[in-house]
């Protein structure tokens, strides 16, 4: 169990903050969210707090949202996050920071097992960031998960655990059925350092076989894990990582990964994406080389071996001038194929481009999408209007066109505008616009362009909703809000909001909470997806 201190004002200068503040130990896996302090403790001596540098024995008792273990010093109950360790571990660890009322610490020694360990798969599970919890049994991970939720929707979102209706409100996580080979888009690095691990730093290698292409160690902005398979994404793309590793090395191709250090080098990113064929449901994949500059000609011997791998139908090149790590090029050229791959959702087909968002889990977004959809509680009369919020390319307010008069989108990013508008036409959906807008920073004259919704579908990313968004919200008061998100933190901060109000604002809420569904959308990874339905009082 999570510790159940509960929480204290913090006086700020921006009082709507205080309710904005939360629990040391959520904050230290959502940076976006402002720190708040546990209830006042008890008086503590000198001893109480542990000192960097000091090694503990612990024992994991849960995992911390983001997958860190909360541990607590014995005697004490002071709480210790650590990355890396399960529930019923016990390890040596050594203290490297204390933030607030609570320290991290770094494992040293594991002295016994976790509870319902498992052999992980994949040879890169103990060092990759990706899959920290392969080798915990998957039924331990969801059970993890659901409670990491639970506790945020109390201690967070302020809903009492006493209230009769709590455990109806609260329902059991939705499973994800594949557990490897789910994720449709990865993104390796290219590196001029080989990360490796302590235990085989004697191999350091020079040159050419010192580079990497793989996934940044934990860590580290400048060192890449080598990796030649990865258990996440689909097979046809872990051929397509595989012929490239072959070969892309050879002196005599005269390829460089981009050093982040002096900023030479032409290889920066290799983006793999995995679609379906609309017309015989077979896979097809998207290469994407993200370089320095446009220098086809360089590209060409690994263009020609992966074209014969029968899955890849595009291959294109992003260029990106910028000293950053981003995969978004500033120019694109297809060098191979179609600019494009499509995917199938909710029986709909939805046109991918290099840079498009598009729900990384396709299997089980169609999972979510029904959720949602249910939670809409729509008359299929088509005469409802849908607001979809942070609709990216669409794809939720696109599936519930069929049945509604018309959606109504707003999208920050240009290019996520642009393909919804093309999937709608794609499609021959005529009920619904899409419309650029950053929902962060709408002012007065927002809601005067569309009709009072029946329904909001709101999808924020991880920081969750402005005030300015809850604001308009509360004063809409559209009947349904159905309140998609893949952070619990935030989640949990703006049902507080629309539910309970903001008091330092003399602001109150108008909404009851019907349902909450925690959703796991990436097996062995920290990450939750939720899907809640708020009603009107």
């Amino acid at each position: 169990m999570l510790p159940t201190y509960g929480l204290r004002r913090v006086n700020s200068g921006r009082p709507w903050l205080q309710n904005f503040r939360r629990s040391s130990i959520f904050s230290s896996a959502i940076q976006d969210a402002e720190e708040s302090q546990f209830d006042k403790p008890k008086p503590k001596t000198q001893s109480y707090f542990p000192k960097r540098g000091q090694t503990l024995e612990l024992v994991c008792e849960s995992l911390a949202f983001k997958g860190k273990g909360l541990c607590k010093v014995a005697d004490t109950g002071f709480v210790v996050l650590c990355d890396r360790a399960l529930p019923g571990e016990r390890f040596l660890g050594r203290v490297t920071r204390k933030k607030g009322n609570y320290a991290e610490v770094s494992k040293v020694e594991t002295i016994s097992p976790h509870w319902d360990i498992v052999d992980a798969p994949c040879e890169y599970a103990s060092t990759c960031g990706g899959c920290k919890t392969q080798n915990l049994l998957y039924e331990a991970q969801v059970r993890a998960k659901e409670q990491q939720v639970r506790e945020l929707v109390i201690h967070v979102g302020k809903f009492s655990e006493k209230d009769p209706e709590f455990s109806s409100i609260m329902k059991p996580i939705v499973r994800c059925d594949i557990q490897f080979h789910y994720r449709n888009k990865m993104e390796f690095s290219f590196a001029t350092k080989k990360w490796l691990p302590k235990e085989l730093l004697h191999e350091k290698e020079d040159g050419a076989s010192a580079y990497a292409l793989g996934l940044h160690a934990p860590g580290f902005f400048d060192k890449v894990l080598n990796v030649n398979k990865c258990f996440l994404q689909s097979e046809p793309a872990n051929a397509v990582l595989a012929a490239i590793q072959e070969c892309w090395r050879d002196p005599q191709l005269g390829l460089s990964p981009y050093d982040v250090h002096s900023h030479d080098g032409f290889l920066k990113h290799l983006v793999l994406r995995t679609g379906r064929d609309v017309k015989t449901g077979l896979p097809e994949l998207m290469v994407n080389f993200v370089t320095s500059s446009y220098k086809p000609e360089l590209l060409k011997p690994l263009v020609q071996k992966i074209s014969t791998i029968p899955e890849v139908v595009s291959i294109v090149n992003n260029i990106n001038t910028s000293v950053g790590s981003t995969s978004v090029g500033e120019q694109e050229y297809v060098l191979h194929g179609k600019s494009t791959i499509t995917e199938i959702l909710r029986g709909l087909a939805f046109q991918i481009s290099a840079n498009s968002f598009f729900q990384t889990n396709t299997w089980q977004a169609e999972v979510l999408y029904k959720l949602i959809e249910d939670c809409a509680d729509l008359r299929g009369d088509g005469s409802e209007i849908v607001l979809d919020l942070f609709c990216g390319t669409g794809t939720i307010g696109l599936t519930l066109s069929r049945r509604v008069r018309h959606v109504y989108g707003y999208e920050v990013v240009p290019q996520a505008v642009s393909d919804a508008r093309r999937n709608a036409k794609l499609n021959g959906i005529c009920n619904a616009t899409f419309v650029e807008g950053d929902l962060n920073k709408i002012g007065e004259n927002f809601g005067k362009d569309f009709p009072k919704p029946d329904v909001v579908i709101s999808d924020p990313n991880r920081p969750g909703m402005h005030m300015k968004l809850i604001k308009f919200l509360l004063k809409l008061k559209a009947p349904r809000i159905v309140y998609v998100s893949c952070n619990p933190a935030t989640c949990a901060r703006d049902l507080d909001y629309l539910c309970h109000g903001v008091v330092e604002q003399n602001i109150q809420g108008c909404y009851k909470l019907k349902s909450l569904q925690p959703v796991d959308m990436f097996p062995h990874t920290p990450h939750i997806e939720c899907v809640c339905l708020l009603e009107l009082c």
